[in-house]
């Protein structure tokens, strides 16, 4: 990873700009493959304020990724361990990122002691690059809300 890119836990300050990404990307790549009823819901599940309060109450933790100050990259996961929000800037797409935060992401979960494994409802989209990262398939797509995911777990031990 270029050594430009600096992971660290999100900062409320950023929280704006992370969810602009976090939109911005799901609409260019996730949305096309979404109903009406899904695009709805995935924006009402990014709402500021919502995310704002679950980081508040640690229902949510969130890393990001900065390159020269300007974010590139996001990952929030809720307890015990399921990432609920993994996206990267289309322009920094294969360059590590997501490995990256994934690793910071397990670092934090070992440090506070947390073992098993992680979680993930990937986007038809997203399934191959969370393969790449080591995530296998538990059950078949599945539509909940018109959000269409891949359930997929991976053990918390493997490095990011």
């Amino acid at each position: 990873m270029n050594p430009k890119y600096v992971i660290d836990r999100i900062n409320v300050e950023d929280l704006e700009e992370a969810l602009r990404l976090v939109w911005k990307e799901f609409l260019t790549f996730e949305a096309p493959d979404y109903s009406d009823e899904g695009v709805r819901e995935f924006k009402q599940f990014i709402d500021y304020g919502a995310i704002k309060q679950k980081l508040a109450d640690n229902q949510l933790r969130m890393w990001v990724c900065k390159n020269k100050g300007k974010i590139i990259g996001t990952l929030a996961a809720r307890p015990p361990c399921h990432i609920s929000l993994l996206f990267v800037d289309q322009e920094h797409h294969n360059k590590g990122i997501a490995r990256a935060m994934l690793h910071a992401m397990t670092s934090y979960y070992k440090s506070v002691n947390t073992t098993g494994e992680i979680t993930v409802n990937s986007s038809p989209y997203a399934t191959e690059a969370y393969h790449r990262l080591g995530f296998i398939d538990t059950g078949p797509e599945q539509v909940v809300n018109g959000i269409r995911f891949i359930p997929m777990k991976r053990p918390l031990e493997e490095s990011g």
